[in-house]
């Protein structure tokens, strides 16, 4: 899970380099977007993307939707979650929102508020920003609802 080194990420026998960190104590306002693994142990007011892993330490807090190729939360989720692989919410973890997933683990102790989807065929991670845009446009189900 997640090791002492702070800068890798260990889980089935595997480390992944971890590309971008947002340290404890730091606020970032504003959508978080990266191509490698990101570790966030700081405050992001927006969503996260990352194409590969994203790691939400103990005292990471997201205010915002989330969604990465592998995820493992140890923080405070406040928003959905989109994984297009693995999402681990650990015994520190905290998600209040909605879970898309092709593999969930959730540890005893944990804490999980909303509905979960399983299936092969998550939303892929550039989709949650075309749907940011349709929603900044001011396109949403209910307006399709009204002009129809």
């Amino acid at each position: 899970m997640i090791g002492k080194n702070k800068n890798s990420m260990a889980t089935a026998g595997t480390k992944t380099k971890v590309s971008t960190v947002l340290g404890e104590g730091t606020v970032f306002d504003g959508n978080l977007k990266t191509t490698g693994t990101v570790r966030v142990d700081g405050t992001v007011n927006g969503n996260c993307i990352s194409d590969e892993e994203l790691i939400l330490g103990p005292e990471g807090v997201v205010k915002g939707n989330v969604s990465a190729k592998n995820i493992i939360i140890s923080g405070r989720v406040d928003g959905d979650i989109a994984s297009l692989g693995k999402l681990e919410i650990l015994s520190t973890g905290k998600v209040n929102g909605n879970i898309s997933a092709r593999s969930l683990v959730i540890d005893e102790g944990a804490s999980f508020d909303g509905k979960c989807t399983m299936t092969s065929e998550v939303q892929p991670v550039r989709s949650m920003e075309k749907s940011e845009k349709i929603e900044k446009a001011g396109v949403t189900e209910e307006s399709k609802e009204k002009k129809a």
